[in-house]
């Protein structure tokens, strides 16, 4: 093999990488909306309205437990558009889903979706299962697998970092 078809096969890959980035952006995006548009509807209740609920559910301490929840969601969704911090966020994100998982969708099944009638007033739905939140933690371990993708301020940071090691 040529040092051009080595060049050529090297910059072939470093393209196909690139590329391969790039649906972590959108994952992303969604997940952080996503988180932060839970947080937002906790809040806009009343965020006592939520603390019954995980008291309700046995979560211990359910006070900062409820208020914990909201504050990743509603920053953590926001820090996660904007690409700053995504692998710590990670893991408190996770532990949300989990919680909601066994604590209640677990006894709705897996479908997000379950049309219990069609009324004059429109469709009536059933309590959600599983699905959604195994969509978010599929996103989540996208992201702790390919990083954060593009237009992450995770990733300006670590190249001025790289940059400023390189001096």
């Amino acid at each position: 093999m040529s040092a051009l078809e080595i060049v050529e096969a090297v910059e072939g890959l470093r393209v196909r990488l690139n590329f391969a980035r790039w649906p972590l952006l959108p994952i992303r995006l969604m997940i952080g909306f996503g988180f932060f548009e839970h947080g937002l509807a906790k809040m806009l209740r009343g965020p006592d309205h939520f603390v019954q609920v995980v008291e309700a559910i046995g979560v211990p301490v359910p006070h900062f437990m409820a208020w914990l929840t909201i504050l990743i969601e509603l920053f953590g969704g926001l820090l996660m558009m904007a690409g700053a911090f995504v692998t710590p966020l990670l893991p408190p994100m996770a532990i949300i889903l989990l919680v909601a998982i066994f604590s209640v969708h677990a006894q709705f099944g897996f479908s997000s979706i379950k049309l219990l009638a069609v009324t004059a007033d429109g469709p009536k739905f059933g309590p959600p299962g599983t699905e959604t939140d195994l969509l978010y933690l599929a996103g989540l371990a996208a992201l702790l697998l390919g990083g954060p993708g593009p237009f992450a301020l995770d990733n300006l940071v670590r190249r001025r970092l790289d940059r400023a090691e390189l001096r």
